[in-house]
């Protein structure tokens, strides 16, 4: 290509920035990317054609989080995409004027990421992830399928996200259908699992509740394992804790997320301003059974319950 050429396509390319709070080699991450970009890609935008990417993946840590939202400022892109809470908070004290949409964020109105969900007033916009009403949703579900449980455990590690207590404030304020007793448990390694997760299980009646927790994402074996040998049953929001042995996952359909997310990057760089695009929250729910933990646990799931959920994995 000759070189004024070369120069006027440069011109032409538009530069985003994705910057994920989970880790590259994370499967559920990488099928969150794989339906961005071909959500992307359906708008007519095609990276190294008519827009530029730069991905940067935090790994769950906060530090390694806040030098990639830096360096990703410091690139002035068009639009910077912030998959997860903690990926949003690093953003929002580096930058007010490039726009931001959010994936998977909690409470954005609460931690003043927006003034109002229907219109953000800034440059923050985006979908939420998991609102405190959904803890009636999965208290509800623990309940019907182990009957005797009363009091559900909800796992958190403050350092890493130091929102959490506030989400979790409002989340046991909600109104419940079913009576249950919620309590957090701070976990921040696998020792922690260790020594806790037994402590819990020596009280009759309890359960486990895996909310939004980066901790946990990358150890779903080992808290399933472990679960699974305190006879403890479990919902979590990740359907990859159903899948590696625990009990349930109920959960929005993260896949639509960062689809709806290609949408607002397309809107944006059209010229929709982020002040005026409203957050939405997420509309389709993924619920999904492990059969064979159920049988392990003792537990006699209702037909009703199953033919409810997505996925039975037997």
């Amino acid at each position: 290509m000759p070189l004024a050429a070369r120069a006027q396509h440069r011109q032409g390319m538009r530069r985003l920035g994705v910057l994920m709070s989970g880790a590259q080699d994370d499967t559920d991450s990488a099928a969150r990317i794989a339906a961005f970009r071909q959500g992307l890609q359906d708008l007519g935008w095609k990276d190294g054609e008519n827009i530029h990417v730069d991905y940067r993946w935090g790994a769950g840590r906060r530090a390694l989080i806040r030098q990639h939202a830096q360096a990703l400022v410091a690139l002035a892109p068009d639009v910077i995409v912030a998959s997860g809470t903690p990926a949003v908070a690093a953003l929002a004290t580096l930058t007010r004027s490039i726009p931001i949409v959010c994936a998977m964020v909690i409470d954005p109105v609460g931690l003043e990421f927006a003034e109002s969900l229907s219109r953000p007033g800034g440059n923050i916009t985006g979908f939420t992830f998991v609102n405190p009403e959904l803890i009636d949703k999965w208290t509800a579900l623990l309940r019907e399928a182990a009957p005797g449980v009363h009091r559900a455990a909800l796992l958190y590690n403050p350092e890493r996200n130091p929102w959490y207590e506030s989400f979790l404030r409002k989340a046991i304020a909600v109104p419940r259908s079913v009576a249950m007793k919620l309590v957090p448990m701070v976990v921040g390694t696998l020792d922690d699992l260790a020594i806790r997760i037994p402590v819990l299980a020596s009280t009759p009646g309890a359960g486990l509740i895996i909310g939004p927790e980066a901790f946990v994402r990358g150890h779903f074996q080992q808290l399933a394992a472990v679960a699974a040998a305190n006879r403890l049953p479990g919902i979590s929001v990740y359907r990859q804790f159903a899948v590696d042995g625990g009990l349930m996952s109920y959960g929005p359909d993260t896949l639509e997320i960062f689809r709806g997310s290609a949408g607002y990057v397309d809107r944006i760089l059209k010229g929709a301003d982020p002040a005026t695009l409203p957050v939405q929250a997420p509309t389709r729910f993924e619920f999904a059974i492990n059969q064979k933990a159920a049988t392990a646990l003792g537990l006699a799931l209702p037909p009703t319950l199953l033919a409810a959920a997505d996925e039975v994995i037997k």
